[in-house]
């Protein structure tokens, strides 16, 4: 390994893993001076072998890596979220002076993020948290990119940021998303969005061939034919690509042999968790990560099916497939307006200051969420900075009104048949408690003001209430 202690490259990434040996590639191909540390001398030689093109070199010593990077030092972390980025920060720590910068692109819950960037200022070293959405190509070729945290540091690495990111239109797809946890805050809600669109296409497939009886040939061409109009996104168009994908032990199609028990990294559950905490309904997202969980009840699952029987086939007449359309982009469109919500909901919080128009505008290249939709929602929030939700903006209503009722019939349909579709379900439900005007949430406080004192207001009269319910009755 290169044991060159001369200051010579201007960025530093630990974790050589697949993401972060993409990420330096992509680096090195936009002219930017590299080089990686990672503890293990397998992945510094796949390193030197895929970066040979750049005469790429990695380190194995942590104090030749550090000694070896311009100043102020910049160093990205791609490792696991967790202890393992405190590890690492605590190894670096003593080997950094004061106005060099650690970026952290994992996937960290924000509130660690916030604890470390108050423990690295105490010491002078700038931090921040960056979230990167594309996967392994993203990263190799163009990611979509969350960077938030110091405003001072993100000055430092903007050029690099906005020459190694995608593109849409010739515009870089990152920006700075505001001071604190903020990236962290916004890539975890992006992951919660893009468990709600898995799970929707679950459920659509679930719908066309229990449903439907459909084969995969027929699931694979309605997925395809969706993608080629305005349901086009990157999670439509690998799923059109799944329904083609044979497997090699057995010649079937890979998805079929493949157990139905999904499994999760925590992202989702902790959109759920945060929203929650600060009171904003997810529905949608909430059924997806639910959903996920109730899949690894595999054993109870085959008992209770036994016990009481599967789902029947769906009664659907020639316009079926159009409304389930029209179900999917309703849907849809709820999973990232309540994302969207949340993020409104979430800047005033914890004064992000977050600009969703952008947040929005680069997420339409490069990340696993992005879409034609999206281009409506950053239009919807380019108009209208405040737009407290979606929902309120006068295109996308439009839209919504005309998909509603194919998926009205489509919803009724499937429950009719027996066929689970949570997300579609909650999606539809959200929606019409949310254009409810007086909701029967009056009987809720009645009851919590009767069992618990709980008091409640009243709509004749300023102030705060409580009844004596043992009284007489009428």
């Amino acid at each position: 390994m290169n044991n060159d202690r001369k200051a010579q490259y201007a960025f530093g990434m630990v974790g050589l893993g697949t993401m972060g040996r993409n990420l330096l590639l992509n680096m090195a191909d936009n002219g930017f001076a590299v080089t990686g540390y990672d503890k293990s001398e397998k992945m510094l030689q796949f390193f030197e072998e895929e970066g040979k093109d750049h005469n790429l070199k990695g380190f194995a010593d942590i104090n030749d890596f550090v000694a070896s990077l311009q100043s102020p030092r910049t160093i990205i972390l791609l490792v696991p979220a967790g202890a393992i980025v405190d590890s690492v920060i605590l190894e670096l720590q003593p080997l950094l002076d004061k106005g060099d910068i650690i970026i952290d692109s994992g996937n960290s819950h924000f509130t660690d993020t916030s604890r470390r960037a108050v423990e690295l200022k105490e010491k002078g070293i700038h931090f921040f948290g960056m979230g990167i959405s594309g996967g392994e190509e993203g990263a190799r070729f163009g990611p979509s990119m969350m960077p938030g945290g110091d405003k001072q540091a993100y000055a430092v690495v903007k050029e690099m940021l906005e020459a190694v990111s995608a593109k849409v239109n010739g515009e870089p797809c990152v920006t700075y998303i505001g001071p604190g946890a903020s990236g962290h805050f916004v890539k975890m809600t992006h992951n919660g969005i893009e468990y709600a669109i898995m799970q929707l296409l679950a459920e659509t497939y679930e719908i066309l061939k229990n449903g439907l009886g459909y084969n995969n040939e027929q699931i694979q061409q309605v997925f395809e034919k969706w993608n080629n109009g305005r349901l086009k996104s990157f999670l439509m168009e690998i799923t059109k690509d799944v329904f083609l994908f044979k497997d090699v032990k057995t010649g079937n199609l890979l998805v079929d042999e493949i157990k139905d028990e999904a499994k999760s990294k925590g992202t989702g559950k902790w959109t759920s968790q945060v929203a929650m905490d600060i009171e904003m309904p997810i529905p949608t997202i909430d059924a997806a990560v639910s959903t996920r969980n109730l899949s690894k009840l595999k054993k109870l699952r085959v008992q209770l099916n036994d016990a009481f029987g599967s789902s029947t086939k769906i009664n659907a007449n020639e316009d079926f497939i159009a409304d389930l359309e029209e179900a999917f982009y309703f849907a849809m469109a709820g999973a990232y307006a309540q994302g969207m919500h949340l993020l409104w909901q979430a800047s005033i919080q914890y004064e992000y200051e977050l600009n969703l128009a952008e947040i929005a505008k680069i997420w339409r290249g490069g990340c696993i969420i992005r879409a034609e939709f999206l281009e409506d929602i950053y239009q919807a929030y380019k108009k209208q900075a405040n737009l407290e939700h979606l929902f309120a903006d006068a295109n996308v209503q439009q839209k919504i009104k005309q998909s509603l009722k194919g998926t009205r019939n489509v919803i009724s349909a499937a429950i009719q048949a027996g066929i689970a579709i949570p997300c579609y379900a909650a999606a539809l439900t959200y929606f019409d408690t949310l254009k409810t005007g007086r909701m029967p949430s009056n009987l809720t406080q009645a009851q919590r003001d009767f069992f618990g004192a709980h008091t409640f207001e009243r709509i004749d009269s300023e102030g705060v209430f409580h009844a004596d319910w043992n009284q007489k009755k009428i």
